[in-house]
């Protein structure tokens, strides 16, 4: 596999979000990630250094880097160094990719559009439910009117700044399949089409936690052959929707489950993610991959970003090692990102 790395991760204040997302290996109510990490470090809020950022972002565009994703385990939005993200991005003409949860904090959803919308390529928004019930159920905390109002708002600039000049910033919806939020797949994408969302790009759970187990798709037979019959539901609903629609959806991630799938991801599925990006924990440390951290610490250390530069990671021996023989690796057997060839 060809290294060639076109957008990176900074997870620049992994510790402050301002909800308690269920399946969250961090912020989750099941989650003791942040007391373990004061237990062992006297750490409780881990944060990016403005050096670092600077560092990170001027190495990024020698490499030809053409995006950023400010922090996806914290949220973005919360953190005092999306500003110098953004000027150090306008300065080396380097779009932001932001994932947020919707809760547009501190400013209306037009204001945060203003900022947003003229630096970004596309806002991943967090939205797990077309109702309020199972929206607020699965991100604890969430206002889901407000998100909703905030976000046709966002909606709004966005397509003002793209009739006025020309650059375009897709909106997409991001959500975690859960056997508790699936059943209203259909009313996400009717409500998508009619705000005006371009694509809709979900992922299967990570199980952090046992109480959250059952909400997996991926637990057994039957479940995943409930499933199979979402997909192929879905995927034949939003086929009609287009046809009717002059707004497109775009649906990425739904995929069948093998038949003979169980724990092993088929051998011809790949990562999407290797040799293509990386991932800056808040102290610097590189990681190859989105897994959750303490499944991606097995992969072996990959530097840190205060001590190397991001042309010595990605050309040393347990990088490229990592590139030809991750198939083999126990973690990569079973993650459910990789994708049929």
């Amino acid at each position: 596999m060809k290294s060639k790395i076109w957008r990176i991760t900074l997870d620049t204040n992994p510790e402050d979000c301002n909800l308690n997302c269920i399946m969250c290996e961090e912020h989750s109510e099941f989650s003791n990630f942040k007391k373990d990490l004061f237990d062992k470090t006297g750490i409780k809020h881990r944060r990016m250094s403005e050096g670092t950022i600077i560092k990170t972002i001027k190495e990024a565009a020698q490499l030809g880097v053409t995006e950023i994703i400010p922090t996806t385990m914290g949220d973005p939005l919360v953190s005092n160094s999306l500003v110098t993200i953004i000027e150090q991005c306008k300065l080396r003409d380097i779009k932001l990719n932001v994932t947020h949860n919707g809760t547009f904090p501190g400013k209306t959803g037009r204001e945060w559009a203003e900022l947003l919308v003229p630096i970004t390529s596309d806002i991943k928004i967090s939205w797990n439910g077309a109702t309020k019930a199972t929206a607020e159920s699965i991100m604890k905390g969430l206002d889901y009117d407000k998100a909703v109002s905030d976000l046709k708002e966002f909606i709004k600039y966005r397509d003002y700044w793209h009739q006025t000049n020309g650059h375009y910033c897709s909106v997409s919806f991001q959500l975690t399949f859960l056997r508790s939020n699936m059943s209203e797949i259909e009313e996400i994408i009717n409500f998508s089409s009619k705000i005006g969302v371009d694509r809709i790009k979900g992922h299967h759970l990570w199980v952090h936690f046992p109480e959250i187990k059952n909400l997996s798709f991926n637990s057994n037979d039957e479940t995943r052959k409930e499933w199979n019959d979402i997909v192929a539901r879905v995927n034949k609903y939003t086929a009609n929707q287009n046809d009717a629609s002059l707004k497109k959806i775009k649906l990425e991630n739904f995929i069948s489950f093998d038949e003979m799938q169980h724990n092993n991801i088929p051998e011809d599925y790949h990562c999407p993610f290797l040799g293509r990006e990386l991932w800056v924990s808040a102290t610097g440390n590189i990681s190859p991959c989105c897994a959750p951290d303490n499944l991606r610490q097995s992969l072996g250390d990959f530097g840190n970003i205060n001590s190397n530069s991001l042309t010595e990671i990605i050309h040393s021996d347990n990088y490229q090692n990592l590139l030809s023989t991750y198939k083999t690796k126990t973690l990569f057997k079973s993650c459910t990102m990789r994708k049929p060839l």
